[in-house]
């Protein structure tokens, strides 16, 4: 940080920080330098040579089916029966005989060589070509471009009358490669193909990284089968006398091969550079040095960091801890430091001092609010049931039923001056369930024989106290939502206390025998939504959460469901209270 005088200070938290670090970290940044180089190159030649003996090991699995192959095709060219009675038959008949049983030898013999696709014969006599081919047998297309391309080369070699071969070698017929061993018995020539793709794809199932692979490829380094592998990265496949090398003009791969000791083709695994080093033993060993290392220089760099970050930090921490037990006078103790603490130290004191003010003003606001809230809340007053209620006593006047009007008037008179009085935040149980009773009465008179309901509660909670219209609320909203002139609907209130954790509380349980809630307002309830019905309004489960919520916190629990085979269920968990609040 700059100075007054526009120099930098060495007081500067910035200055000093750099400073510590440094001392901390250069000397173990040249060491994990030199040991990084070091180890790369150690663990590339370890695992180039690993994977070096298991190409060799895979090559000589190949070259041995291929050598087996070799050994049936100069038994058949030199002693096999069919073949020579094939090549001397002077008339077509016997030729097609030869031929027949030729091609039934050739179809029991290729079972045991799994390595190969198929044998082929040509006769340049009677220009007759004849193919046998394995159970993995080729497409019509792909049998024709090989007896074409055979054909092919025989006429391009017309001075020795055909062609010889005493190895695999490798052609590319169309956009496929193939390995081709040809003999020359006679007047015909006898031999056997495979696809390289073939030759490589018991090997398909060997990891080599995300990006890796093995792959067979021709002596000039052209890719025979995967060359997906090396798209868009310039790759060297021509392996030489150290048997790997380090290619890739975009990403680094290590290139592993191994020469074929039967043909003119290599088999070459790709190996991501970036996913050599991975989890190898050697680099366990040196993290277990580094920490050695590192104490050689941690405690000067700890000695002065400690002076002119932690100790003014540790004040700084030791101030805030007072102030989370409560303590809002806390305050940073003055003392020598780096100019950044200082400011920081003097800019606390005076924030902490005008919160301390603050949350005074807003702790007393936020209680007239939530007073105000939940007076609100008690007091509100459905109008469908007072224009109800006027209108029984209009039915029960017009029938002159004039004891039915004095109950009505009566229970009328009671639930106002309930409602009015529960601007109090709680009231007994026993007041509670008067008041509830009161409701059903004048609900009753409404729905005659379609309403009952039944209270089961002990004498020794009637002087708990709870919250106002918790009961009554919920019985309202089964009124509305579930009775009906059709069907009879009980609802049924129980109370009792009961062990919920640590402490004792009031269980309070209202079931009806309705419909039960419908799965939508199950559903926002447990996601916390705030319920409005069609108007708008609030519904009743919203106002006893709300009220629940002011007065308890997270003290309170309420549950909603639905009873088997019908009904609603709301179960509700309150703190046990007698005393008045």
């Amino acid at each position: 940080m700059i100075s007054a005088t526009g120099k930098l200070s060495f007081r500067s938290i910035r200055v000093k920080l750099i400073s510590g670090v440094l001392i901390l970290t250069v000397p173990l940044i040249v060491i994990l330098i030199y040991s990084n180089a070091y180890a790369v190159s150690v663990v590339r030649n370890q695992v180039a040579e690993s994977y070096s003996n298991m190409m060799n090991l895979y090559m000589k699995s190949m070259d041995s089916g291929l050598e087996d192959v070799d050994k049936y095709i100069n038994n058949m060219a030199g002693t096999g029966m069919e073949l020579f009675a094939m090549d001397k038959a002077e008339t077509e008949e016997d030729y097609y005989k030869a031929k027949i049983a030729l091609y039934r030898k050739l179809n029991d013999d290729i079972i045991m060589y799994k390595s190969i696709n198929g044998f082929f014969v040509l006769s340049p006599k009677w220009d007759n070509f004849l193919q046998v081919q394995s159970s993995q047998s080729a497409y019509y297309d792909e049998t024709m471009n090989i007896q074409q391309d055979i054909q092919d080369r025989l006429k391009a070699t017309p001075d020795i009358n055909g062609f010889y071969s005493n190895s695999w070698e490798t052609r590319r017929i169309g956009n496929v490669y193939y390995l081709f061993h040809t003999v020359k018995s006679g007047g015909l020539y006898f031999g056997a193909w495979v696809r390289a793709s073939n030759g490589i794809a018991p090997l398909k199932e060997i990891r080599f990284g995300a990006s890796g692979g093995m792959l067979l490829a021709t002596r000039d380094g052209t890719a025979m089968t995967d060359s997906s592998l090396s798209e868009g990265n310039y790759l060297d496949l021509v392996i030489g006398a150290s048997g790997y090398k380090i290619s890739g003009d975009k990403k680094k791969v290590l290139v592993v091969g191994e020469q074929s000791d039967k043909g003119n083709f290599s088999l070459v695994s790709l190996i991501p550079d970036d996913e050599i080093l991975e989890k190898l033993p050697y680099f366990q060993r040196l993290a277990t040095m580094i920490p050695f290392i590192t104490l050689i220089f941690i405690p000067l760099g700890l000695f002065f960091l400690r002076k002119i970050i932690l100790l003014p930090l540790s004040r700084l921490m030791a101030a805030m801890r007072r102030i989370h037990t409560g303590n809002l006078s806390a305050r940073v103790e003055p003392s020598p430091s780096s100019i950044e603490f200082e400011y920081v130290h003097a800019t606390f004191n005076n924030m902490m001092g005008q919160i301390q003010g603050l949350k005074n003003d807003v702790y007393e606001e936020q209680i007239s609010k939530q007073r105000e809230e939940l007076q609100a809340l008690q007091l509100q007053i459905n109008p469908h049931f007072f224009l109800n209620s006027l209108n029984i006593i209009y039915s029960l006047a017009k029938v002159k039923d004039y004891e039915l009007i004095l109950e009505m008037s009566q229970c009328l008179i009671k639930h106002f001056r309930f409602m009015f009085k529960s601007t109090m935040k709680f009231v007994h149980i026993q007041d509670e369930i008067e008041h509830t009773k009161n409701y059903l009465r004048i609900q009753e008179l409404r729905f005659m024989d379609s309403l009952s309901s039944e209270c089961s509660i002990p004498p020794y909670v009637l002087n708990v106290l709870v919250p106002p219209l918790i009961i009554q609320t919920f019985v309202e909203n089964t009124i509305k939502h579930s009775v009906t002139l059709d069907e009879p609907t009980r609802i049924a209130i129980s109370i009792d206390i009961v062990e919920q954790g640590l402490e004792p509380c009031i269980q309070i349980v209202i079931q009806d025998s309705g419909q039960g809630f419908p799965d939508s307002v199950l559903e926002a309830i447990r996601q916390g939504s705030r319920l409005t019905n069609e108007q708008g309004e609030h519904l009743g489960i919203w106002n006893v959460q709300r009220r629940l919520n002011l007065l308890y916190q997270d003290r309170a629990q309420i549950e909603f469901s639905n009873a088997t085979p019908t009904g609603a269920v709301v179960k509700m968990w309150l703190p046990l209270n007698t005393a008045e609040t």
